[in-house]
């Protein structure tokens, strides 16, 4: 029969293992470096024409900002349908799984145990020299190598974990806001080109009606065959452009169609175009860009930046508490008995303690190659944070310098369109008067039908750079976080 030598009474045990864990786990501390924000790399204010120093104003949601019904029924089926957005909301909650898992390592595993042995011993192995049939059953719970976080390692691994969830969630809301600017884009584009065609289909059909009367002229002798094939190279010109137009139609169509990831949506869009007014009907409300500081809480892209800087810096922690001794514990409390029918009898009472302490004495330099890792990896980090913070300065500026220059261009460009109008309506009065050829009636509806689609080429350039100002500030998507938030142990993500 096999029974178990107790080496002390069990409720000490338990009580020294209570104790042990109560003084230890106190003393747990974070190795890291102490997290200081770095400095903004780039001037206090931006070097654009229209920037000025003032506060910072909260930016308008995204429905306030684009007031279009159809364009924000675009947006809301793209958030809903867009593989891109899925992917980094998956992403998200497999950091924070991540997380769960390194908050879950620093308590311990407690695991109920139950097995029975029997044994049979040749007469030469016993002690009596008679062979023996031994039986051994135990139940309990029980504690196994649970590592006591006295230089916090662990602690260290848990605030990385906790950041890389926190950049993952930041890196989503950065998405959102770029599929949001991404779909206005694309949907203004579609805008733009249903304006051009409808420019196009109007000057086309002046130019047949032109071609009709011209032709009659050249039939009854009025004008000469020259003139005719002067007029069927304007209407050549705007069948032409209108082709033209429409494939590039189809081709951003195409484009928005893969932003919304739904065919259906593009429907009202279509609708829409048939009474497209002669000018964008959507106007962009003005934005206070503020001061550059701003923008490290608004752009999500620098708050993820920051968050896998502040877990470098955690890792740092992680990779310094290798250097000290190891503190682990395992324990065991429960019943034991030769008989199966004994196991929770009186005096069957069994326990185990071991708590072991490890230090590595050689290993290679591992331990110091792997901090010398970590700290290249923070300093890397840094380094992407500043440039971060850099590109969003340079966004904001070249879209507040685009929209100066650009307003300028579309008041150059609209008083340019009024000279050429003018100047095409002298030249057809002074060729019907004979002073003058036709061929300057034809530079003349050439200049007017260019300068009617630049026109219309700098408005949706200037629409462009209020939606590159709106996103270059990071916006306000608004955009509610995956449902795996609401656990309590997990912080609830910034929206």
């Amino acid at each position: 029969m096999f029974q178990p030598a107790p080496f002390a009474r069990p409720r000490t045990a338990v009580t020294a293992a209570a104790l042990a864990a109560s003084l230890l786990l106190p003393g747990c501390g974070s190795m890291a470096p102490q997290y200081a924000r770095p400095p903004l790399p780039v001037a206090a204010e931006y070097g654009a024409p229209a920037a000025t120093a003032t506060a910072s104003a909260a930016l308008p949601e995204w429905r306030g900002y684009f007031s279009s019904p159809a364009l924000q029924a675009l947006i809301v089926e793209a958030l809903a349908q867009n593989r891109d957005l899925r992917i980094a909301a998956l992403r998200v909650e497999q950091a924070r799984a991540a997380y769960g898992i390194e908050r879950a390592a620093r308590l311990p595993l407690l695991a109920a145990q139950a097995g029975g042995q029997r044994q049979q011993v040749p007469a030469d192995l016993s002690l009596t020299r008679h062979e023996m049939i031994t039986s051994q059953y135990q139940a309990g719970l029980g504690v196994s190598a649970w590592e006591i976080d006295l230089w916090g390692r662990l602690a260290s691994l848990r605030d990385a974990a906790l950041q890389d969830y926190l950049a993952s969630d930041a890196a989503r809301r950065a998405i959102t806001m770029s599929l949001i600017t991404h779909v206005a884009e694309g949907y203004f584009d579609v805008r733009e080109i249903d304006q051009r065609i409808a420019l196009a289909r109007r000057t086309l059909a002046t130019r047949q009606e032109s071609f009709r009367i011209y032709s009659r002229r050249v039939a009854v002798g009025s004008t000469s065959r020259l003139n005719l094939t002067q007029v069927e190279t304007l209407l050549l010109q705007a069948q032409a452009l209108t082709g033209q137009l429409e494939q590039e139609r189809e081709r951003k169509r195409h484009a928005l169609q893969l932003l919304v990831g739904s065919p259906a949506a593009l429907a009202p869009l279509d609708a829409e175009a048939a009474g497209l007014p002669g000018n964008f009907a959507e106007q962009l409300p003005a934005l206070a860009p503020g001061l550059p500081s701003a923008l490290l809480e608004r752009r999500a892209d620098i708050v993820a930046a920051e968050h896998q800087l502040q877990s470098a810096n955690a890792s740092i922690g992680a990779a310094r508490a290798t250097f000290f001794p190891q503190v682990s514990l395992t324990a065991a409390l429960g019943t034991a008995s030769a008989e199966l029918g004994g196991l929770f009898a009186g005096g069957s009472r069994s326990w185990t303690f071991a708590p072991s302490i490890t230090l590595p004495l050689f290993d290679g330099d591992r331990r110091r190659q792997n901090l010398s890792l970590t700290e290249a990896r923070r300093d890397s980090a840094i380094a992407n944070y500043e440039k971060t913070i850099q590109g969003a300065f340079r966004d904001v500026a070249d879209a507040l310098s685009a929209q100066a220059w650009l307003g300028q261009q579309v008041t150059i460009a609209e008083r340019a369109l009024q000279v050429q109008r003018e100047r095409a309506r002298l030249s057809q009065l002074r060729y019907d008067s004979g002073a003058v050829a036709f061929l300057d009636v034809l530079d003349a509806q050439r200049d007017l039908l260019s300068a009617e689609q630049q026109l219309i080429q700098l408005r949706r350039a200037l629409l462009g750079a209020g939606i590159a100002l709106y996103s270059a500030l990071g916006g306000d998507p608004v955009v509610a976080a995956p449902p795996l938030a609401a656990f309590s142990y997990l912080p609830r993500p910034r929206t």
